[in-house]
């Protein structure tokens, strides 16, 4: 498990912009207008051709009647479409008015108010809108775990959990999506990037959280309390109460350490007592007095150095 600080960036951000000059009611005005003179000019129209034609081959009408009316129609038809395509380019116009955002997300502040003089295209921008779910976390882990994450990452996302500083809520769950192409050389630290669904809004933009990263999970390993473990000339050991509240040193192998406590692989079980406090004044067989507390899921924490016992170490 690994954890590192990390700071919160956007997936994506746009700026609501206007696209046209002019005022909405004009163009509204414009729309009624079209559309009040199609209908008249539709209603004026003269019968359909068919029908003409079949009256001019009875003769009921002259062939420069028949010309005429022709004309008219055709004249009446041009005018139709043309009124059709003012009208369909007045209900563009009017959607211009209607600013849409290309994205869903959370406004800021007002960039232009009422009475501001705008235009099309301008600069700056109506008003930034952020896109906050989902929300990406970037953060940087020590280039030694890169091989264990990618080698965990082949296998399934790796889950990534998140939360701030004052937060007194769970951590916010989300998984690694990027892994950088390349270690800075500089800090020996590589680039790692995870998206949260961000349901409940709980990261936000530019804030700086507390991330964990899980590469796997141990069922029944036994741990103990960090500071109980020392660094001798005989490597990592603890100082193990034995039954008569003497002590004895026990090398033991340690392996990662989080939350204030380590996992010891060998050298130690479950249930077993070790001293947290005072080492630096035992030796082996020293006595020692329980001062309370125990050390959860593993060996218990328990002891000090008696009153008066004599100072020792490895």
């Amino acid at each position: 498990m690994i954890v590192v600080e990390a700071q919160i960036h956007l997936i994506t951000s746009a700026g609501a912009s206007r696209r046209c000059g002019g005022f909405l009611r004009s163009a509204t005005s414009v729309n009624d207008d079209q559309l009040r003179l199609f209908q008249v000019r539709y209603a004026d129209t003269p019968a359909p051709r068919e029908i003409l034609d079949r009256r001019y081959a009875a003769g009921e009408i002259t062939k420069e009647q028949y010309d005429q009316i022709v004309s008219a129609a055709d004249a009446q038809d041009a005018a139709v479409r043309a009124d059709r395509s003012a009208l369909e380019d007045a209900k563009v116009q009017v959607t211009y008015y209607t600013i849409y955002s290309p994205i869903n997300g959370r406004t800021g502040s007002l960039l232009v108010h009422r009475g501001n003089q705008v235009k099309a295209n301008d600069v700056p921008s109506l008003v930034t809108i952020n896109q906050v779910q989902p929300i990406y976390v970037m953060f940087t882990v020590p280039e030694q775990f890169l091989s264990e994450i990618r080698s965990r990452a082949k296998g399934g996302k790796l889950s990534v959990d998140a939360l701030a500083a004052n937060d007194t809520g769970p951590p916010v769950r989300g998984m690694l999506s990027f892994i950088d192409n390349g270690v800075d050389s500089t800090t020996g630290t590589i680039k790692l990037k995870a998206e949260f669904p961000n349901a409940d809004r709980r990261l936000w933009p530019g804030q700086f959280v507390n991330v964990m990263v899980t590469l796997g999970s141990e069922a029944n390993a036994v741990v103990v309390p960090s500071q109980a473990v020392q660094v001798g000339q005989m490597g990592q050991y603890v100082y193990v109460i034995k039954p008569d509240m003497t002590v004895e040193a026990r090398v033991v192998t340690a392996r990662e350490a989080q939350g204030g406590v380590t996992v010891i692989k060998k050298g130690i079980d479950v249930g077993e007592r070790v001293v947290i406090d005072g080492q630096l004044r035992l030796a082996p067989g020293s006595p020692v007095e329980i001062k309370g507390g125990s050390s959860p899921g593993g060996a218990q924490a328990v002891a000090a150095p008696k009153s008066g016992s004599p100072g020792g170490g490895l």
